[in-house]
C-alpha cells in the first residue's frame, strides 16, 4: 500500500498542476516509488507438474475417460483460467487472469478472454485466439445483447467485437460501484436465470453501492444481483454473510443451486433495510470451496446417474464428485455419492465445471502449486503465472452427441430446443431468443403453446418453459400463468409462483393467484410464494405472507418466510416493538423460529460439571475470513468480565475447564488441543487426510493420534459447540489449532497449564 500511496500522491500533483495550466511532463514521474520488498514465504508450496504428470495423478471412476483438451503447453493465453463459457457456434471461451490476486504498483492488467476451437471434434482443442485483453481480473464473464458482459471489479463491463474481426473492440461500463476490498469475492458467478435476469454476487467484506435509474443500490458483505438489461434495472437480493460462494447453476425446474447457500433459491428474498442483512442460514446445507456445478441430463451419461449433479471442489480436496439432489419437504439437500476424479496433487485447482455441446463435461483447471491468498502473501513468487489446463470428461464407450443448431437458428426451431431435456441446449436456445424481436417471438410462442399436447409426460415442464421464455423477451401470458398455477404438478406450480414476483402487477387478480400459492399444500409453492411477496411489497402481500407463516414450516421455507418478513418491502408492514398486539401470527412465527435456533439445552452431567467453584471459563470464535481464534477466559464461575487471551490461555493442573466454541465464519473450523509440541505433527497429518477420498469424506479432519486431548468436530457457520474437560495434570503449553487442512499453519494458540 505504501508505493500505491507515493503513485496516488504523485498523479495528484499532476492533476493539481494541470488545473494550475502549469506545464507537467508527457510521463509521470515515479522515481520516488521504491522497489516492492521481497515477500516472505510463510509455508510451503504444493508440487506442480505437468499436464501429463498431473493426469497420472488423477484417480478417475472407471466409468469415464479423463483428457487433456487444452493446457499452456500448446496455448500458453489460457494460463490461469478461472471461467468458461459455450458461445452458439459450439465454441468455449475462457476468462484468464494472471493479474489476480491483485496488480502489483507500476504494473497493469493484462488480463483476457479466450477462445478455444476444437476444429476436428476429437476432444482436444484445435485453436486459440485472444478475443479481448487488457481486463482487471475478469472473475465471471457471460454471453448477452451481441456482446459479453464481464466482471471487472468496480465495474460490470459489456465488451463486443463491432466489426467482426474475431476481437472485441467495444468497451463499456455498464454499472459501477461494486466493491473492491477483495478480488477474490469481488463480482463473479454471472448466469442467466431461466427466465432471463442476469444474477451474479460478490461476497465478504464487500461495500457496494451502484446507481442507477431507479436509484442506488447497496449491499455490503455479500449478496446476489439480478440485472434486466434492457430495462437497465439492478436489484439486490439475498444478502448474508458468506465467503467463497463459487458455482451456480439450475435444476430442471429452475430451482437455484450455488454453492453457498447449496438450495439458493430459498434466498432469494429482497434484502432488508441497508445495512442489515438477512439472518445466517444456520442448518442449512452450504460449503464455501466449491466453483461449479452442473446436472446430469445428458442421454450419453450413465443412466445411473441422471438426475443427479457433479460438481468440483478446490478445497480442502481437490476433487469432482457425483451427488444425488434430493427434494424435501421443505427444499432440495444434495447427497454426496462418489468421485469422478481425486486427486492427490493439491496444485489441481478445478475453479469450473461446464457441459460442452456434445455431451462432455470440461473442468477449468487453475493449476497452481500456491492456492489462496490468505495462507500465502499476495506477492508469493511462488504463484504460477503460466500454468492453466481444461480437463474433459466424458463416459467410456459412449457417442459423442450432434447438438442443435443454434446460431442462426429460426425462432421456431429454438423454441422446439426448449423441449429438450439437455438444460444446456434450452439454456443456450433462450440466449438466442433474447436476440430476436419480441414481438415476434412471442407470436411464436403463443402458436407453439397452443400446439403443445397434454399427454407428453413433459408437458407441464414445456408449458414452464414458455413462461420463462415470455419473460426472456419481456412479454407475459397470464392465462397460461393461471393455468400452471393450478395444474397438478407441484414443481410447475413453484416455478409459476416464483413468475408472480414480475407478473403479480400485470394481472387484475394477482393478489388472490399469490394468496392460492401461499396456502398451497406443498412447501415448495409455499417457498416461491412466501419470497415472491417481498418483490409485490403491497399491504396485500403482507396479509398473504402473514397467512402463510400459520402453515407447517421448516428448514428452507422457515428460512424463506423469515427473510421475507425482515425484507424492506416488508418491514413497512409490521414493528418488533407491536408485532405480538398487530400481528400475533407473526410473532408467533418468530418466536419460535428464536426458540429453536436457540435450543441447546444441557444434560444434568453437564449442569453438575458448570457448578463446580474453580470452573475456568473460555470461549473460543473464529475471526472471519482471517483464519484467527480470538480467546477470553474467566478463572473462576461468575467472577466478572471476561479477559482476552491473546493466544495464551492460563489453567491449572486438573483444573475443570469449560469451552464455548463458535465459529461465525462461513469455512468450517474446529477447534483441537493436542499435547505439547505436537502442533506441526498433528497439522500435518490432517494436510494427508486431504489426499485421501475415503479419510476425507467425512470433512472432519481429525487424525488418529494420542497427541490429541480434546477436540470439536468441524463446526459450519453458525454452529457452536461446547467442550468440558479436565486440564492435564502435567503443567506445560497445550497448543490448540483448527485442524482444517491449511488452517493450524496460522489458526492457533496455547493452553498454559502451570
Amino acid at each position: 500500500m505504501r508505493n500505491f500511496d507515493l503513485m496516488t500522491a504523485n498523479r495528484d500533483d499532476r492533476i493539481h498542476a494541470l488545473a494550475q495550466g502549469q506545464k507537467v511532463p508527457a510521463k509521470i514521474d515515479d522515481s520516488n516509488v521504491p522497489e516492492m520488498p521481497k515477500s516472505k514465504v510463510g509455508r510451503g508450496a504444493n508440487q506442480w507438474m505437468s499436464p501429463k504428470k498431473e493426469r497420472e495423478a488423477f484417480n478417475v471412476d472407471p466409468r469415464f475417460e479423463v483428457t487433456l483438451f487444452a493446457s499452456e503447453e500448446q496455448f500458453p493465453d489460457i494460463a490461469c483460467p478461472i471461467q468458461m463459457r459455450w458461445d452458439s457456434h459450439g465454441r468455449m471461451w475462457v476468462s484468464c487472469s494472471t493479474t489476480y490476486p491483485h496488480v502489483y504498483p507500476g504494473q497493469t492488467p493484462n488480463d483476457k478472454i479466450v477462445i478455444l476451437e476444437d476444429l476436428d471434434g476429437d476432444g482436444k482443442a484445435d485453436k486459440s485466439s485472444v478475443w479481448a485483453e487488457d481486463l482487471n481480473v475478469p472473475l465471471s464473464f457471460e454471453f448477452g445483447d451481441g456482446g459479453v458482459y464481464v466482471s471487472e471489479e468496480p465495474h460490470m463491463t459489456f465488451l463486443k467485437d463491432t466489426d467482426g474481426d474475431g476481437k472485441a473492440d467495444h468497451r463499456e461500463t455498464v454499472l459501477t460501484g461494486f466493491g473492491s476490498e477483495d478480488s477474490h469475492h469481488a463480482l463473479h458467478d454471472f448466469a442467466w436465470t431461466p427466465d432471463g435476469d442476469l444474477i451474479f454476487r460478490e461476497s465478504i467484506f464487500h461495500h457496494t453501492q451502484v446507481e442507477t435509474p431507479y436509484g442506488p443500490v447497496r449491499q455490503q458483505n455479500s449478496g446476489w444481483f439480478a440485472w434486466e438489461p434492457k430495462l437497465h434495472r439492478l436489484t439486490a437480493f439475498g444478502t448474508h454473510a458468506s465467503t467463497n460462494p463459487w458455482g451456480v447453476t439450475f435444476d430442471d425446474w429452475g430451482q437455484h443451486v450455488a454453492s453457498y447457500p447449496i438450495f439458493a433459491s430459498a434466498h432469494h428474498a429482497l434484502d432488508p433495510p441497508y445495512p442489515e442483512q438477512h439472518p445466517r442460514p444456520s442448518g442449512l446445507q452450504a460449503y464455501s470451496g466449491v466453483c461449479g456445478q452442473e446436472f446430469v441430463d445428458f442421454p450419453n451419461w450413465p443412466k445411473e446417474l441422471q438426475g443427479g449433479m457433479v460438481k468440483v471442489r478446490y478445497k480442502s480436496t481437490n476433487r469432482v464428485e457425483f451427488l444425488e439432489w434430493n427434494e424435501g419437504e421443505f427444499g432440495y439437500d444434495e447427497a454426496y455419492k462418489s468421485d469422478i476424479i481425486f486427486s492427490s496433487n493439491l496444485s489441481f485447482i478445478p475453479v469450473d465445471l461446464r457441459y460442452g455441446p456434445r455431451g462432455a463435461m470440461y473442468v477449468c483447471d487453475w493449476y497452481n502449486p500456491v492456492k489462496g491468498h490468505a495462507q500465502y502473501s499476495l506477492r508469493d513468487e511462488r504463484r504460477d503465472r503460466l500454468s492453466g489446463r481444461i480437463w474433459r470428461i466424458f463416459p467410456k464407450g459412449a457417442k459423442p452427441q450432434d447438438p442443435p443448431k443454434i446460431a442462426g437458428a429460426s425462432i421456431p426451431d429454438l423454441l422446439d430446443i426448449l423441449k429438450r431435456r439437455e438444460y444446456r441446449y434450452r439454456y443456450w436456445a433462450k440466449r438466442e431468443l433474447r436476440e430476436k424481436k419480441p414481438a415476434e417471438v412471442k407470436a411464436a410462442l403463443d402458436k407453439w403453446v397452443a400446439k403443445l399436447d397434454p399427454k407428453d409426460e413433459r408437458f407441464r415442464h414445456h408449458q414452464v418453459e414458455a413462461i420463462w421464455a415470455y419473460r426472456n423477451v419481456e412479454q407475459a401470458n397470464l392465462p397460461l400463468l393461471r393455468e400452471v398455477l393450478a395444474c397438478d404438478n407441484h414443481n410447475a406450480r413453484a416455478a409459476a409462483a416464483r413468475q408472480l414476483r414480475h407478473w403479480h402487477g400485470l394481472a387484475k387478480d394477482g393478489d388472490k393467484l399469490l394468496a392460492r400459492a401461499g396456502a398451497d399444500q406443498n412447501g415448495l409453492v409455499r417457498m416461491e410464494a412466501a419470497i415472491a411477496c417481498s418483490y409485490v411489497g403491497t399491504k396485500e402481500a403482507f396479509e398473504v405472507l402473514a397467512e402463510v407463516v400459520t402453515l407447517p414450516s421448516e428448514r428452507h421455507l422457515s428460512y424463506a418466510i423469515k427473510t421475507s418478513l425482515g425484507s424492506a418491502p416488508m418491514r413497512k408492514f409490521w414493528d418488533k416493538d407491536t408485532v405480538e398486539k398487530t400481528n400475533p401470527q407473526v410473532y408467533g412465527f418468530l418466536f419460535k423460529q428464536k426458540a429453536s435456533n436457540q435450543r441447546a439445552e444441557k444434560t444434568q452431567r453437564d449442569k453438575k460439571f458448570d457448578r463446580q467453584k474453580n470452573l475456568l471459563k473460555v470461549k473460543v470464535s473464529c475471526i472471519k475470513e482471517r483464519m484467527l481464534f480470538a480467546s477470553e477466559y474467566m478463572l473462576k464461575p461468575n467472577l466478572g468480565d471476561y479477559k482476552e487471551a491473546f493466544g495464551e490461555i492460563p489453567a491449572k493442573p486438573n483444573q475443570p475447564i469449560r469451552i464455548e466454541f463458535d465459529n461465525p465464519d462461513a469455512t468450517p473450523h474446529n477447534f483441537v488441543l493436542v499435547q505439547p509440541d505436537s502442533l506441526e505433527a498433528v497439522g500435518l497429518a490432517a494436510n494427508e487426510m486431504a489426499k485421501d477420498p475415503e479419510a476425507a469424506k467425512s470433512g472432519q479432519f481429525i487424525p488418529k493420534s494420542k497427541k490429541i486431548i480434546v477436540y470439536t468436530k468441524m463446526l459450519k457457520q453458525g454452529e457452536r459447540e461446547t467442550l468440558r474437560f479436565k486440564a492435564p495434570r502435567k503443567p506445560g503449553r497445550y497448543p490448540y489449532l483448527c485442524s482444517f487442512p491449511g488452517h493450524w499453519a496460522i489458526m492457533k494458540g496455547v493452553l498454559v497449564v502451570k
